[in-house]
């Protein structure tokens, strides 16, 4: 059978047993870890056997996968374990251009797709991301520049880490590209005296980065409008883009680097955070494109130099941050369990069973898949910044108050 034959080449190594249809149990992995036991149907069988990258996501979503020991992290994490035995696939000309086909169709995101991939997933209720993001609705990686953190000061340590690289003073005009609900911008403009235009595409988002602003009293000095990124108009001292460039697809990636390019004047300086593969340019996951972010696209940063360069601006900082978006999505998939039930009244549980894998398989592909999260720190001229990181350093230690 396809699935049998899959289960064995994937697990090496773990504990997994199946129970198929006819009540046939089959056992797989070396016998290490914690045990996982899943219970399959004939449609399970079937859509994993077909197309293993969508069909385990559906099947978990449909009850066609049933655990029955241990939970759909252990299933994922054991998975995650065995990825370092899969070796590189072989592609020749004609499958390259088939991939490349489909991620142009994927990620051909126009005004219109842009807006309706927006509305898919971040116009759901607030109050799902309520129950398991921190206190400041910071829906990106948070920074865990030391042990123990709590996700609330670790994302508080990531906006000013973020700050820190944006050589900030007080009354310089920035550009927020995907505000989010606000939290970014109204910390600039509140702690920094900066003077923020915020840019969404979600309405759920902007209503409350609006509400926030006016609560705060910075609803003069923090702004926020239902925008496009393309239909901005400059120039802003500062640009500062966290965790929308994997929206932006792998065709626009020129475009939306010319933007920031052209929205900057000369002495102007941009921080990019974002998502990004190590093993080069990719596909989006199947479940990832259909369920949860379609249009999305986590480039490789080979893909965002190239376009930088083409665009003309330096790149005066890379930094890349391991396991802190692990650390996050740890902290995120605990705080969904916690108030699960609490989710199943707002939608229901097939809702729940569908966000459970992405924060699972989300959280693995941080642990064992090769993606990272990249700061990349943009300006239009040479001497823009100092010519050494120690600014950065100077300015996050005052803020946080330490020696």
């Amino acid at each position: 059978m396809l699935i049998e034959k899959f289960l064995t080449r994937l697990f090496k190594v773990g504990n997994l047993t199946v129970v198929l249809p006819d009540g046939t149990t089959k056992t797989y992995g070396d016998g290490s870890g914690e045990p996982v036991r899943v219970r399959l149907t004939k449609a399970g069988m079937r859509r994993i056997g077909v197309n293993p990258k969508l069909g385990v996501g559906e099947a978990y979503m449909d009850g066609d996968l049933v655990i029955e020991e241990g939970d759909i992290w252990g299933l994922l994490e054991t998975a995650g374990r065995n990825y370092r035995f899969r070796g590189k696939p072989k592609r020749g000309p004609l499958k390259k251009g088939i991939r490349k086909l489909r991620k142009m169709n994927q990620q051909w995101n126009d005004r219109v797709a842009s807006r309706r991939n927006v509305a898919h997933h971040y116009d759901l209720s607030g109050e799902l991301y309520r129950r398991f993001l921190d206190a400041d609705m910071q829906y990106s990686c948070a920074y865990f520049s030391r042990s123990g953190m709590t996700l609330e000061e670790a994302q508080h340590a990531k906006k000013m880490h973020i700050a820190a690289k944006l050589a900030l003073r007080p009354g310089m005009r920035v550009l927020d590209i995907g505000c989010g609900w606000g939290g970014m911008g109204l910390t600039l403009a509140g702690d920094y005296g900066a003077n923020v235009t915020g840019v969404t595409l979600s309405t759920e988002q902007l209503a409350v980065a609006q509400e926030r602003a006016k609560a705060a009293g910075l609803e003069d000095q923090a702004q926020f409008s239902l925008t496009d990124y393309r239909d901005v108009e400059g120039p802003f001292d500062r640009i500062v883009s966290v965790g929308m460039l994997e929206h932006v697809g792998a065709p626009n990636l020129r475009a939306y680097f010319q933007r920031v390019a052209d929205l900057l004047p000369d002495n102007g300086v941009a921080l990019i955070h974002s998502i990004g593969r190590r093993g080069g340019p990719a596909l989006t996951n199947a479940f990832t494109n259909k369920y949860i972010f379609p249009g999305g696209y986590i480039p490789a940063l080979s893909e965002v130099t190239t376009a930088i360069e083409e665009a003309g601006l330096w790149i005066t900082d890379i930094e890349v941050l391991r396991l802190h978006y692990a650390e996050t999505l740890r902290c995120w998939r605990e705080r969904f369990e916690a108030n699960r039930a609490e989710v199943a009244q707002i939608y229901d549980e097939r809702f729940c069973r569908m966000w459970e894998f992405y924060l699972a398989g989300a959280e693995l592909s941080f642990r064992y898949g090769g993606h990272m999260i990249m700061q990349l720190q943009l300006a239009k001229t040479v001497d823009s910044l100092p010519i050494t990181r120690d600014y950065m350093v100077d300015v996050e230690r005052a803020v946080q108050g330490r020696p």
